[in-house]
């Protein structure tokens, strides 16, 4: 269940920074994978890392998960709370979800399709952790997401011009509940998140626009 997940996440993270703690030598960071789902929702307004923590479910898994990486700081361990958004991979995550009926030409905007998503292309992702592994002045929150989120609707146009199908059939928000739980949240309720932490670090991103990182993603 979601309870038994943000139970998982907690703990698993807890037993990581008590093995940090009895580690010698100690590692000198800590990465830790949260989500953009950290602000809760936000409509059209940009959130970027200095937003504070929203108050429904997904917010309070993220704001427990960072709680117990931070805990690393205390033992002189640098820690980044790297943020993520929907990754463009189709071997895994929301994007190989929305590959078969998109595919099959009955994909369309989710809810509406007026929430924003904050994408970013699998490169981009590991192109950040490395960056926040080596860069020393790497610490605290920072969104791994490209610099301009879409809305879902946008989305979706996008992902059917780089599948050459047609974006147009609605999904009903009360379906994906109905399948995922609370965790529909992700895709229901969007997050404008930009990865100002990033850029003023001066991380320069492969794949800032969307139509090329979905092309580029789809030949992986």
């Amino acid at each position: 269940t979601d309870i038994q997940n943000k139970v998982k996440a907690e703990l698993g993270t807890r037993n990581l920074v008590a093995g940090i703690a009895a580690a010698d030598p100690r590692p000198g960071v800590l990465v830790s994978a949260s989500a953009v789902g950290f602000y809760g929702k936000h409509g059209d307004e940009r959130v970027d890392e200095t937003t504070p923590a929203g108050g429904d479910f997904l917010a309070g898994v993220c704001v427990a998960w960072e709680r117990e990486a931070q805990a690393a700081s205390d033992l002189g361990v640098r820690v980044v709370l790297m943020r993520t958004g929907v990754v463009l991979d189709p071997s895994g995550g929301a994007l190989k979800t929305m590959l078969p009926p998109f595919r099959a030409g009955v994909g369309g905007p989710v809810a509406g399709g007026a929430q924003y998503m904050p994408w970013i292309h699998v490169d981009d992702l590991v192109g950040l952790y490395l960056a926040a592994l080596d860069g020393a002045d790497w610490r605290g929150p920072a969104n791994a997401s490209a610099p301009e989120p879409v809305t879902n609707r946008e989305f979706s146009k996008a992902l059917g011009r780089a599948l050459h199908r047609p974006a147009v059939a609605p999904v009903p928000g009360f379906a994906l509940r109905v399948l995922y739980g609370e965790m529909a949240e992700i895709v229901t309720e969007g997050q404008r998140a930009v990865p100002a932490a990033a850029l003023e670090r001066g991380y320069t991103f492969r794949h800032p626009e969307l139509d090329e990182a979905l092309s580029a993603a789809l030949r992986r």
